[in-house]
């Protein structure tokens, strides 16, 4: 999506207002909670890249650390697993799973429209708020 999709711009300000959700089940998950991700933005030429990160380590300077969980598009040189450190400003988006769905997420809703209508049916069945 361009970085000017308004309703991608709204699920991501959602979001990071919602990120303490994540903190709070990141520092003291209970116990079906799992799995937590951030997606984060990395500038690129053009549109910047948003990415699923998994491993999440919060550093002693305050930035993080975790790996691509996704195959990166735009970033020469960067491969799924590879470990990038990030900030703060650059989170756009988070999740967990809890019971098996999908806790947050806010940001895929947008993207459901353009999915094969099987995909997006599966998927919305994966989220805890559909």
């Amino acid at each position: 999506m361009a970085d000017t999709d308004a309703e991608m711009n709204a699920a991501i300000a959602r979001a990071r207002a919602t990120l303490p959700v994540f903190w709070a089940s990141y520092e003291a998950p209970k116990r079906m909670e799992t799995d937590h991700a951030l997606k984060v933005r990395f500038r690129t030429v053009g549109n910047d890249e948003h990415i699923w990160m998994s491993d999440v380590k919060k550093l002693p300077n305050g930035d993080y650390a975790a790996r691509f969980g996704d195959e990166p598009r735009n970033l020469p040189g960067k491969r799924f697993g590879d470990l990038a450190e990030f900030r703060d400003i650059d989170i756009s988006d988070w999740m967990f799973m809890r019971n098996g769905k999908i806790v947050g997420g806010g940001t895929i809703k947008p993207l459901l429209k353009s999915m094969p209508k099987s995909d997006a049916d599966a998927l919305r069945a994966r989220m805890e708020q559909p």
